[in-house]
This record gives structure tokens, sequence and C-alpha cells, in this order.
């Protein structure tokens, strides 16, 4: 009886120190490295929202790029190999647009193919910077585009705009990811959405691009690219619009830096 009372204490104990939890919490606490240098060197140099945080939360945002990359497969396309450093970039955008949220990895989108330029899409026929196909659960990205989304703060920035689509779809899609995004907030997102779409159609507002008026999910989409390049001209320009975004994120870019 003792011996299966100490073996279950032992399994008990792998679990727990295996567990993504645990995991995070020793990377916060600064008791396991998640990147090597190199890696933690990119992440310094190209990505202005890690710079932003403080240490402990650049530590665990670190470990959930670990993690995002562990997780996903990638798939280089017309190019030979995808380097460690997009790897770390393509995940960290991913972590970014999710950071509110602990266990959100976009679990469903297994496959991250990349392309060098942009590519022509099976789907509709024409040539895409990126796309995100549920069905197939697979993010596709133009390398070209996603470095210059991050290179300026423009509100155009393509790795976010397809992240907020797989976010959107992630929250929908039944697996342990499932509705993660309270239901009451994102109808008063809706609503508003609703009122902002027609501003900019009508031409009375001109702060998101007109393709944001394109579609709902195109209006996130281009939402999100702002809230995190553009966070205070956001919110003057809407700030319920803005407050909302905070809530269905859980964060707020204006905390930062």
């Amino acid at each position: 009886m003792l011996w299966f009372l100490l073996i279950a204490v032992v399994v008990f104990g792998i679990v727990v120190y295996r567990s993504h939890s645990f995991q995070q919490y020793l990377a916060a606490e600064g008791a396991k490295p998640s990147l090597t240098k190199d890696e933690l060197y990119s992440l310094q140099k190209h990505f202005a929202f890690y710079r932003d945080l403080p240490p402990k939360s650049q530590r665990i945002f670190a470990y959930r790029v670990s993690r995002f990359k562990k997780l996903t497969d990638f798939v280089p396309r017309q190019m030979d190999r995808i380097t460690s450093e997009m790897e770390v970039l393509i995940s960290a955008s991913a972590v970014q647009i999710a950071f509110g949220y602990d266990d959100v990895f976009l679990a469903h989108f297994e496959r991250i193919i990349v392309y060098p330029d942009h590519f022509f899409s099976n789907a509709d026929q024409r040539y895409h910077k990126g796309e995100v196909n549920p069905a197939m659960g697979v993010i596709v990205i133009s390398w070209k585009h996603f470095v210059e989304g991050y290179a300026h703060d423009e509100g155009l920035n393509l790795g976010l705009h397809e992240m907020a689509h797989a976010l959107q779809l992630e929250n929908i899609i039944m697996n342990d990811e499932f509705d993660f995004m309270d239901s009451g907030t994102i109808k008063v997102w809706q609503n508003l959405a609703i009122q902002e779409i027609e501003r900019i159609k009508s031409g009375e507002a001109t702060f998101f691009r007109e393709y944001a008026a394109t579609n709902h999910a195109e209006f996130f989409a281009v939402a999100v690219e702002n809230f995190f390049e553009r966070p205070k001209e956001f919110s003057t320009h809407n700030y319920a619009l803005y407050k909302t975004l905070t809530e269905l994120l859980q964060q707020d870019p204006l905390l930062l830096g």
C-alpha cells in the first residue's frame, strides 16, 4: 500500500511538473529559460510588444513563444527552409494577440505555411499575402509582408491580421480552447462594429481603411491591427470600441511602454 501511494505521488509530481501552468510558472520566475539567446535576441530586436513588457511578462511571453513553436508545424513553400528566427517571430505574433489568455495557443491551426512573397490561393483563384483555412487547420503567410507589417506602426500588419482571424475562429471551433471569449462582450462588440462599418461605408469614419467594412471578420482583423499598432489613436477615434476590444482580448496596449 505504501509503495502504491509513493508511486502515485511520484506520477502526480511528474504530471504537475510537465503541465503548462507549472512550466509557465518556472519560466516567469526565471528558473527555466524558454528560448535560446539568439531567439531572445530576435524578439528583443524585432518585436516592440515584447520589449515593452515588464521583465516577468517578457519571460512568460518567451515561454509561450517556445510552446507555440513546439505545438506548430512550420511548412516552407517556394523556399528552402524556415529559419528559427522566422518561427520565433511568427509564433510571437500569435502569442501577442492571445497574450491575455493563459491557455490559448490556436490549437486548431496545427500548420503554418510560409511563402517568401504573395502566393496563389486555390480557394478563390487569386493571389494573397495571407489566409486562414479552418477546414485544413492552416494559417498561410507571406514572409515578405509579415516582416513589412512589423517594420512600421501604420495599422497594417499581416501577422496580426491573420492571427486575428485564427483567434476569432478558434473561439467557435469545438476543442479544448473553445469559447474563451465572453459571449456578452462579443455581442457588445458586434453592435459597435455594425455602427462603425456603416460609418466607414458612408465615408463618415476614415480611421480604419475601407477594407475593414468588407465584413465582420475583416473588421475584427483590421481593428486588431490598429489596436496593437495605434492604440492611442484608436482609443481617441472610438473609445467604446477600443475598450470593448480590451475586454475581448483581455489586454490593453495603452498600459505598456
